[in-house]
């Protein structure tokens, strides 16, 4: 049996080599301007435009370079001391939204609304939720609330089957969601079932009418639990970078998004955009993925996150 010390040793090496595209390109980049040199005007812009370029957002870049020259300006620094030096400035802006999703067991259920475009992985990302309350000791259930696309029903009946949770769906195409997501509420509240999880179309947002129909979800589901849905989780995909900013405000216009989930960091050298992101909108960031394992999900730590970001060892 893998103790929890070897569990969290291996997934910060999943961590290390998810971020190994930005973090290679930040640190060969900050090691080729502080090569035996002090921190001037000069080195501070270069360093300003590198971490830009990994998505961090030019305010952010500011923000941290700002904080390196209070601490540094006219001295002498070596690669290693800025890399940790921004380590440290990172940890300072991702600490506040490092939270872990924590589920109500008195709600019976505990409702998850997952939200998130086309393609950011998050059919996926409710089947590794659901894995992980089950193990530990959760009744779960699941709601194929993405009508518009069949592949999305069957990947999330794979998933029920793959971690023995019952799935709420429906045969054929563009059904009503929400009058499926009131279906899935009654039932698991006749179950007394610890989560529910409401998987949705993926939407796109110039999508007007499915952005009004995860309204409709949203306050459907209210008729049964005016506390209801207890989470509404945004998924995002790394990959996408700036775009990401787009996406959280789009829907934050539909629903009241509680907190994000960030996927697919081992595909982009831009997983700067998680820094960002906790920066502008400081919302909870409760799990990153960084692979397609069902233990590839995991719940966000701020200081191994900086860390990896910049190719620091453990």
């Amino acid at each position: 049996m893998v103790d929890e010390g070897e569990k969290k040793r291996g997934w910060l090496a999943r961590l290390r080599g998810g971020l190994k595209r930005t973090s290679s390109n930040l640190g060969s980049g900050i090691g080729g301007i502080f090569s035996g040199r002090k921190l001037d005007d000069d080195a501070l812009e270069e360093l300003e435009e590198l971490l830009i370029t990994s998505d961090m957002g030019a305010a952010t870049a500011a923000e941290l370079t700002a904080a390196l020259a209070r601490e540094r300006f006219g001295k002498d620094v070596s690669a290693d001391d800025v890399q940790t030096a921004l380590a440290s400035e990172i940890t300072k802006i991702l600490l506040p939204v490092a939270q872990p999703l924590i589920i109500d067991r008195a709600a019976k259920p505990h409702v998850i609304l997952v939200a998130g475009v086309n393609g950011t992985g998050k059919t996926t990302t409710i089947g590794k939720l659901a894995k992980q309350f089950r193990d530990d000791g959760l009744s779960v259930m699941l709601v194929a609330g993405d009508t518009f696309r069949a592949a999305a029903v069957e990947q999330l009946k794979i998933w029920g089957e793959r971690t023995g949770v019952p799935v709420v769906a429906r045969d054929g195409q563009g059904g009503d969601a929400a009058g499926l997501a009131f279906e899935g509420l009654e039932r698991a509240r006749a179950e007394g079932t610890d989560v529910l999880l409401i998987d949705t179309a993926g939407r796109l947002q110039n999508k007007a009418h499915l952005m009004e129909e995860l309204t409709k979800i949203d306050r459907v589901v209210k008729k049964l639990d005016a506390d209801a849905p207890h989470t509404r989780l945004l998924v995002l995909d790394a990959t996408t970078g700036q775009n990401a900013h787009n996406q959280v405000e789009v829907f934050r216009e539909a629903v009241a998004i509680d907190a994000l989930v960030l996927t697919k960091l081992d595909g982009t050298a831009k997983g700067g955009v998680l820094v960002a992101l906790a920066r502008r909108f400081g919302l909870p960031v409760v799990s990153l993925g960084v692979g397609e394992g069902v233990d590839d999900l995991r719940p966000f730590e701020a200081e191994a996150f900086a860390r990896a970001l910049m190719a620091l060892d453990d």
